[in-house]
Parts: C-alpha cells; structure tokens; sequence
C-alpha cells in the first residue's frame, strides 16, 4: 500500500477506534488499537507496514514526549524528583543488571550481552499506555505523577543501556567508566539542547508576538508544533538524547508561557492543536504496534513448531521477573523517598502496599520498547546475524502485550481497592485560585479612579461596578466554605437563607446557558434564510462558543460547590 494510502488509513483507524472506545469503556483504547492492528494484518493480504525505528522515534515520539514535558505539573515534578530519578535511572540499571543475567540464565543460547540489550530493551514504561488504562479509575493524581515523570526521562537511560549492550555485542569491548560517561553526556547534553532551543523559541516569540500581538498566533503555534522535531534531529546530530531535548523543550516551553497571559489566542489555538496531535498520534503507535504483531509473533512461534510454548513461556516469565524486580526497587529503593514527600505534604497519599502493587502494575511497556528492539542491527561487523536477534525481538514484543494485558486487568482491581480520598487537593486549590481572582476582581474595582468628572459619566461608572461587583459576590460566595463565609450577604443571613440563595444563582446561570442556545439557533436561521452570510455566522457563533465553554465551566464548579454536582443538567 502507498506510503500516504496508510497513513491516512492508520489516522482514520485512530480517530474510529477512540470513538469505539466511548462505547467499550470497559476495555481500554490501547488494547482495542492492538488487537485492531492486529487483525488487520494477520491475513496472508492484510496490511503490511514495513517499520522503521528510526523513523518512527523522529515522527511520534518527539512530540508526544515534549506535550507531555509541556503538560506535566512542574511544581508536583520537581517536589518529587527524588522518586521519579530513582524510577528514571536507578530502576533502569538495576532492572538491566537483573533481568539480563536472568535471561542468560534461562536462555544459555542467548549471549549475555544480547540478554542485556533484551533488558535494556524492555526497562523504559509507557505513560501513554498507563494513562489510557487508568482513566477514570481513581489512580491517586501524585502516583500518577511519579509515574509520568519516570516515562519521560527512562526512554532516553534505557536506549542509552541498549546502545552499550548491541556496541559490546558488536565489538566485545564493555567499559563502566565510558559508558558512565557516555550516559552522563548524552543525558545532560540532551537536557541541555532541548532547554537552550525552548528559551531561544520563548525570546524570539516573545519579540514578535510583543510587536503584533496575536495577529501571529497562528504561526507561533506552527513553530510550537515544530519545535520537538528541532529538538529531537539537533539532539541525535550532536550526539546527545533527542528524547531528553524533547522533553525538556517541552517543560522550558512550559514555564515562558507563564508569562504570556494576555495572548488569548496563541493559547486557545496551542491548546487544541496538541489535543490534537496527542490523540492521532497516540493511536497511530498502538495500530502500527498492532500491524507488527502478527509478523513477529506468529513467525517465531510456526518456527518453534511443537514446541511453541517454549518462546510463549519465555516470554510470560520474563514480563513476570520484570514485574517482580520493579516491586522489589519500589519497595527497597523508592518507598522511603516516598515516605519522605509524603511527610513533606508533596504526595497526599502514604505508599501503602496496595498503592506500591498499583504502580507496579503500572509498569507498562510500549512503543518506544518496540522500536528499540526493531533498531538491534541484523548483522555482526563481519557479516554474520546478530546473535538471536529474532528471539529477542519476539520476547520484548511479548513483554509489552502481557504487561499491556496484566495491566489492564489487574489495575482497575487494585485501584478500586485503594481507599476513597477526601477533595483533591488540586480541586481545593482550583477552587481557592478562584475565589482568589474573583477578589482580586472586586479589589481593582474598588480601588480604580475614573478617569472622567462628569456627573452622568460617574453616575454610569458606579452603576456598572455595582453590577459587577454582585456578580462577582455571588461567584465567592458560591466557591468558599460554607463554615466560613466572609461575603457580606452570607454572613449576615441564615445557612438556610444563603442556600437558597446559592441555587437561584446556579438557576440563573442555567437560564443563561439556556438563552445562548436559543441565541445560536437564531443565528443559524437567520444564516439558513440568507439574511447574513457564512462569515458573519462563524463570527457570531464563535463569540457564543466561547462564552458557553466558560459558562459550563463555571456551572460545574458551582454545582461542586454548592454539593449539587449529582444535580439535573439545564435542560435546552
């Protein structure tokens, strides 16, 4: 099939396969994908897809790996680093050292430097995967964030561990010291290019957007888009991690943009271009993971005949020892450091056992492990095979569908059994920032001279901040602590009195809501009677769109306020 015929195809496969799992919440979306992919291309004319690693890691992996540095929470990242370096790097090394002579041992024909690339091979996580998996299941928001900032930074130490096992396959010669080294060049390299092009992008943004403003947002989020494919190629041409450069373009993008407040556009049209890119290209990996499957399982186990069970056997065993040697590490190596962030306030939860089995479970592999074991060469500098290539590429690819599998089952047990928490501390400082702005609102109101004598003039003024100034009581008073009041109107009347007046305050805002569908439906006939053209309608109806998107926003959080989130939604 053309090269553009399929990625057309696998992109439409990935947008019907994500509205199928709406319908199919109890499987999650990665599985659906795989076993699409899958059965797609096991017959003998199925779809066929020849995967190049190189390829794939400079198409999917930057951009995803640099929205994910972009979105994580940098305050709960750098609070709990001493977890996540631990998970990042020691897990790593010490999962490549025991898995390795494991697998030599199991399987004598495989030379132990190939075993320590297959465990080079299968030590980074997949928090695409994780996260899929874990939707709507209560994973503890920390946890979750331990378990992201472990998937961003081990990709780049476990293809930095497959690198030094297929070079000392290659040339015999293994040194400690060079490959520490190495790892430490390329790791801080990585860093480093990928931060030194973000703050270059946030300057050169900030000069042109500071002259035009958001007349250029829509290029600006083009060059954005751009920006971890830039940092990926620098990265990987110097020789340094173009994973780490994306990713810490991403989180050095992150922090600039916290100065850029008032480019309302840039940020709106940033937002759904990588909700978008993240979404096509989630489902891109798990198809394509999926399309590969039939090749390389079902070859090794015809040429294993009979004895079929064997490499299958393998292949649960190790994904069994992967399992255990991360549970031993999260006990030994990172439940104190857990302990500690707890006792600091930085991780609400304690490292309960069930929570420790949880995030072991959640030691899903994907495509990055997948692609690493494609990227093993096929021949020796003296052109003999590479030393059971093919087993090794059959075993990484079973170790991703079982902990794909075991996740998706034994997670959603697990965290069920976790107990309930209390609010979210992030929904109690949502809220609070809410209430902060809300004040700070009224404060500027308050305190602002007009710039006018005239009577009428002052007249009019006084009157607007007035209206305004209610309005905004009426959000504080819906948002703080019902204990606690600090409105004047709340604390001068009875629990009773400021219920009642707290819920003809959520129905205004549902007869509001109520009002701009009713403005809309006007606008599209007056658009269907040809009174306004297409121009002026999408105009219009964007105006609309905007103030729905923060009215809804406003109601829900109303509605959790007040304790009616169950409550009937306004009816249109």
């Amino acid at each position: 099939m053309h090269t553009v015929e399929t990625v057309l195809l696998v992109l439409l496969l990935g947008a019907l396969t994500g509205i199928a799992a709406r319908y199919m919440r109890a499987i999650p979306l990665p599985l659906i994908q795989v076993a699409l992919g899958a059965a797609l291309s096991w017959p003998q004319k199925g779809l066929h897809i020849a995967f190049d690693p190189e390829l794939f890691l400079l198409l999917f992996i930057p951009p995803l790996l640099f929205a994910d540095g972009w979105r994580i929470p940098k305050r709960e990242f750098f609070a709990l680093h001493r977890p996540i370096l631990r998970l990042a790097l020691g897990l790593v090394l010490f999962t490549v050292l025991g898995l390795g002579y494991l697998i030599h041992w199991m399987i004598p024909s495989m030379p132990l430097t190939v075993a320590f690339a297959l465990a080079a091979v299968v030590s980074p996580t997949d928090a695409v995967a994780v996260s899929a998996i874990t939707r709507n299941l209560g994973m503890p928001a920390k946890t979750m964030h331990v378990l992201e900032g472990e998937s961003l930074l081990n990709d780049a130490s476990g293809l930095v561990a497959l690198k030094f096992a297929v070079a000392a396959t290659l040339t015999g010669v293994f040194s400690w010291a060079d490959a520490g080294k190495e790892f430490l060049w390329v790791a801080l390299g990585g860093l480093a290019v990928g931060a030194g092009l973000g703050w270059a992008f946030a300057v050169g943004r900030e000069t042109v957007t500071r002259r035009v403003g958001d007349v250029a947002a829509t290029q600006m989020v083009l060059l954005l888009v751009l920006l971890p494919f830039a940092a990926y190629l620098v990265g990987e041409h110097i020789g340094v991690s173009g994973i780490l450069a994306a990713v810490a373009a991403g989180v050095t993008t992150n922090f600039a943009d916290l100065r850029r407040s008032e480019f309302v556009a840039e940020r709106m049209q940033t937002e759904g271009i990588w909700t978008m890119v993240e979404s096509a290209f989630n489902g891109a990996i798990f198809l394509l993971l999926g399309l590969q499957l039939p090749s390389i399982v079902g070859t090794t186990l015809a040429a294993a005949g009979d004895d079929w069970w064997q490499p299958a056997g393998q292949a649960l065993l190790i994904t069994l020892a992967l399992l255990g040697l991360r549970w031993i590490w999260l006990m030994l190596g990172v439940r104190g450091s857990l302990w500690r962030a707890h006792e600091r306030g930085s991780m609400a939860e304690p490292p309960s056992l069930l929570l420790t089995l949880a995030t072991t479970l959640a030691g899903i592999r994907g495509a990055v492990t997948l692609a690493g074991a494609l990227s093993v060469p096929l021949l020796l500098p003296g052109g003999a095979a590479f030393p059971a290539r093919d087993h090794l590429v059959f075993l990484a690819t079973g170790t991703i569908l079982l902990t794909l599998a075991i996740g998706s089952v034994g997670l959603p047990l697990v965290l069920r059994r976790l107990p309930l928490a209390g609010e979210p501390a992030a929904l109690q400082e949502e809220r609070n920032a809410r209430l902060a702005a809300c004040k700070a609102a009224i404060a500027h109101m308050a305190h602002k001279k007009p710039s006018t004598n005239d009577p009428d003039r002052l007249a009019q003024i006084q009157e607007a901040v007035g209206r305004l100034t209610q309005d905004y009581r009426k959000r504080i008073d819906l948002l703080e602590d019902p204990a606690t009041p600090t409105t004047p109107e709340a604390q001068a009347e009875s629990p009773e009195a400021v219920r009642q007046r707290r819920q003809r305050y959520l129905l205004e805002m549902e007869l509001r809501l109520q009002a701009l569908h009713v403005e809309r439906n006007a606008l599209y006939a007056e658009r269907q009677a040809h009174r306004i053209n297409d121009e002026s309608l999408r105009a219009l109806v964007g105006e609309l769109d905007l103030a729905e998107v923060s009215l809804r926003k406003r109601l829900a959080v109303a509605r959790q306020a007040a304790g009616l989130a169950g409550g009937a939604p306004a009816s249109h």
